[in-house]
């Protein structure tokens, strides 16, 4: 019986050891491409969501509310189908949301830097105003 199993191991052993390492392997590696797919997929959702959301504000400034929100989703779905990427509306309601509250809080921040503060000065005065050639005379 012992020469039967040392038999065994010496002929099928190392066919069985690579097999087992070749399927421990090839899950770890679909495990990791799946992942790492689902990881660019939603860096190219949110991606997709901040440009939509620059796009629709620049083209589309006569609508307001809901109907600016069904422009992005359908902008946001014709590219994301483009790319061959699923995702689900809702989903991307919440990313355009996040990249609009983004654009809003960075409009809203008042200006800070010392060296860009002096650049948009008012000119209250009248005669800075004729100098500076702000009036036509």
């Amino acid at each position: 019986m012992r020469i039967a199993f040392e038999y065994f191991i010496y002929t099928y052993g190392p066919t069985l050891a690579l097999t087992i390492l070749a399927a421990i392997f090839g899950t770890l590696g679909y495990t990791a491409k799946r992942l790492y797919t689902r990881y660019i997929n939603t860096k190219e959702k949110e991606s997709v969501a901040y440009t939509v959301a620059a796009f629709v504000e620049q083209v589309w400034k006569d609508i307001h509310g809901p109907e600016k929100m069904a422009k992005a989703l359908e902008t946001a779905s014709a590219l994301l189908k483009k790319k061959n990427i699923d995702f689900d509306a809702a989903e991307m309601r919440v990313l355009i949301e996040a990249a609009v509250a983004e654009f809003n809080d960075a409009f809203h921040q008042p200006i800070t830097d010392e060296a860009s503060a002096g650049a948009t000065r008012r000119v209250d005065n009248f005669e800075d105003r004729q100098e500076s050639g702000l009036l036509d005379e």
